[in-house]
């Protein structure tokens, strides 16, 4: 793996929106004019071609350079001078009229050009390169590139396709650095070097899969300490001291009684998982409310488990938190349920059916947001879509604004579930993004572990945000780790449900 370049890492890492960033920059060259220090182009450039030369090592060929027609040029045009220097071979393709670039780029080409390199209109034929530098936009892209600009991005996804690792200098290009969209094509580069702070475009929808590897080169700037950040980036250090405190002189009620329903004919399976997942996450006690009247008494598998019919739960005067949806389907007594739910005073996870059903009924959403226990959703971007009365396409192409929508909207903490996970508390305007989980947890059950997870932390006296938060932080470390055992550490083809449930039991007690 290369090593990264030096930076200042802060957790939870804060994240930036192009907008705000733009204030970041601003600021900070402001400070940088006074105190005469180095440029912040210059610096992006240095450490730029620092990591170039790390990812170069001992392979033969030129460095291939993109440079558009922005400052994000003039940070390749900068790399290319300095990796030039060190004696490599480069190769500059400018893209745009060289006489209206910003002047912090012109500089670069200027200086680029002063050192005896030249620029080129078009890759060279035939080129044997041993490394790309995507060099073409940063975070202002809003539109699909064309033209040009659409033929270079093939161009270096031709050659990455073809073994040639290609390092992209703050944002791919092509992906919008506040959704994660890509906008018509982008590049995917095998390293992302972004510079001053995190994205959010970087970690969620398509920015994974564009992105590589993504690590961060502050230039010496503390963005914070300029502007707040729009939000935070969590991942497997966001573990440490999760675990409830477990005091010696304890039993079983001193960890919370969960109840869940579910398990309609047919989808009982369902219930268990999340029942199994509360009992591996701590909770002292779990039982089932399955509306399947023919559903089994026990669980051969998770004995532990107590059984019943949903409609007995409310006798229940033990219990401490709700969860409703798993497999609860669409009958009377699925509708039912699911009224006496959102009634409850006691905290509530509702996800799967239980949010299909609320999207599809007033009365049910007036219950919802007139809640004044916590409440917690968990949709995946089609269930989100119903919820917000849009469609799924809408979802994905601003994941953070949509779960921000939807915790407003309901007063509910929320997580839009899928590649970069958005966490957003009650109200909508703190939200977190997870750099936990991988491919190999889309398969079915997953989310029926992550309702018990977070149920059993809320039941265990987790305020939601850290029950919300932690509960999606622990899930996707858990098949982080199972992947990792299996040494497929980018997902673990036929990672099962069970076996996640299973691992969240020791990252907990080892939090």
């Amino acid at each position: 793996m290369f090593p990264p370049p030096p930076t200042r890492q802060t957790h939870p890492a804060p994240l930036y929106t192009a907008a705000d960033l733009r204030r970041v920059e601003r600021l900070a060259a402001e400070a940088i004019a006074c105190d005469r220090t180095l440029p912040l182009m210059a610096r992006a450039g240095r450490a730029a071609a620092d990591l170039a030369t790390a990812m170069l090592g001992d392979r033969q060929g030129r460095v291939l350079v993109f440079a558009g027609p922005g400052n994000n040029g003039g940070d390749a045009l900068v790399a290319a001078r300095l990796l030039r220097e060190a004696f490599f071979q480069v190769d500059v393709v400018l893209d745009g009229d060289p006489g209206r670039l910003p002047p912090d780029a012109a500089d670069a080409l200027g200086a680029w050009r002063a050192a005896g390199g030249s620029t080129l209109s078009a890759p060279p034929a035939g080129i044997a390169c041993a490394l790309v530098i995507d060099g073409l936009f940063g975070i202002g892209l809003k539109r699909a590139p064309e033209g040009s600009f659409a033929e270079r991005i093939e161009t270096m996804n031709r050659l990455s396709a073809g073994g040639v690792p290609v390092l992209a200098l703050d944002v791919p290009s092509g992906l919008d650095a506040d959704t994660g969209q890509v906008r018509g094509i982008a590049v995917s580069a095998t390293r992302t070097l972004t510079f001053l702070a995190f994205k959010p475009g970087l970690f969620t929808g398509d920015g994974p899969d564009c992105c590589g590897e993504t690590s961060l080169a502050d230039l010496g700037v503390d963005a914070p300490a300029l502007v707040p950040p729009s939000g935070h980036a969590l991942d497997a250090r966001g573990l440490a001291g999760l675990r409830p405190r477990r005091r010696r002189n304890s039993h079983k009620g001193s960890y919370g009684s969960v109840g869940i329903i579910g398990g309609a004919p047919g989808m009982v399976g369902a219930a268990l998982l999340a029942g199994r997942a509360a009992l591996l996450a701590g909770a002292g006690r779990v039982t089932l409310g399955l509306v399947d009247e023919q559903g089994p008494a026990f669980d051969p598998l998770q004995p532990e488990l107590m059984l019943r019919r949903w409609h007995e739960l409310p006798r229940l005067d033990a219990l401490d938190t709700l969860a409703i949806g798993p497999g609860l389907g669409d009958y009377p007594e699925s509708h039912a349920a699911l009224r006496w739910s959102l009634e409850s005073p006691l905290p509530l996870v509702v996800d799967a059916d239980g949010l299909n059903l609320i999207a599809r009924d007033d009365s049910l959403r007036a219950a919802l947001s007139s809640r004044t226990a916590p409440s917690i959703l968990t949709p995946h971007p089609a269930e989100a879509a119903r919820l917000l009365g849009c469609d799924t396409l809408s979802v994905q192409a601003d994941r953070v604004g949509s779960a921000c929508r939807l915790a407003a909207t309901f007063g509910a903490g929320v997580v839009l579930k899928g590649a970069g996970s958005i966490t957003a508390l009650p109200g909508g305007t703190t939200w977190f993004m997870h750099r936990t989980g991988n491919p190999g947890m889309a398969t079915a059950g997953m989310g029926d572990v992550l309702t018990g997870i977070i149920a059993a932390l809320l039941a265990q006296g987790l305020p939601l945000p850290d029950a919300l938060a932690g509960g999606v932080t622990v899930h996707g470390a858990a098949a982080d780790a199972v992947s990792a055992d299996a040494g497929v550490p980018s997902g673990l083809p036929g990672l099962t449900a069970s076996e996640v449930a299973q691992r969240v039991r020791l990252l907990l007690a080892a939090g």
